[in-house]
């Protein structure tokens, strides 16, 4: 896996460095010089590890926008010795917030959610037709897809909302396994997306997705096997 390290504290970015053996790491103290590799060299990595707090022109918000725009599957996570950022890295999708000091589990757990988002993307995609126009995502940039008068929007990671024609109903038997799970009559779920469960709501990028009193114990039992996925 390539991994991106942008940290203006040479320190905590080489100590981050230390958790990622095995790797392709490259280390930037400066946003402006990864930018600049990204724009002129149209070098592209897996993971950006990105320190929020960073002098200069660019902090790490700004930055991860950037990447978005020349890289919008990229895998972000932010690290802060503060949550206060919690909501803007919703918005853009991050697939992680560290606060530091880091510690090494955390890493571990954020590196096995990577590699297995990037092998599911790669092994299977969802083929859809909308206005004559033919088109297909991986699974793995699906965030979830809702259903309103037959119409399917499928929300992906980076922001965008494809649209087609069609029924939950048939879209649930193509797609819904181990990854996808229909967790209300209007939306289908990938559960490797979820960052939490709170009451009766699954928390994908910050949106909150009902789930109704049908699939609840299903979709409460899938999402906890994941979690022990990702520990072990």
């Amino acid at each position: 896996m390539k991994i991106a390290v942008c940290d203006d504290c040479m320190k905590d970015a080489l100590y981050l460095k230390g958790f990622l053996g095995g790797h392709e790491v490259r280390v930037y103290s400066d946003a402006c010089n990864l930018f600049a590799d990204m724009e002129d060299k149209k070098e592209r990595y897996d993971l950006y590890l990105l320190d929020i707090y960073m002098e200069g022109p660019i902090d790490g918000i700004e930055l991860a926008k950037k990447i978005r725009i020349w890289q919008e599957e990229a895998a972000i996570c932010f690290v802060s010795t503060s949550n206060d950022f919690y909501r803007e890295a919703y918005d853009l999708y991050a697939i992680q917030y560290l606060l530091k000091p880091v510690k090494e589990e955390a890493v571990k757990q954020l590196l096995d959610k990577v590699s297995k988002n990037i092998i599911r993307s790669r092994e299977k995609k969802l083929s859809f037709q909308f206005r004559g126009q033919a088109g297909s995502i991986p699974y793995g940039k699906i965030l979830y897809i809702s259903s309103r008068e037959h119409i399917l929007s499928i929300c992906c990671m980076d922001g965008t909302v494809q649209e087609c024609k069609g029924k939950l109903d048939e879209m649930a038997m193509q797609i819904c396994g181990d990854i996808f799970m229909r967790c209300h009559q209007s939306f289908l779920v990938n559960m490797y997306h979820v960052d939490s469960l709170i009451g009766t709501d699954l928390i994908v990028a910050g949106q909150r997705i009902p789930i109704s009193r049908r699939y609840y114990a299903e979709v409460k039992r899938r999402y906890q096997e994941i979690l022990f996925e990702e520990v072990d």
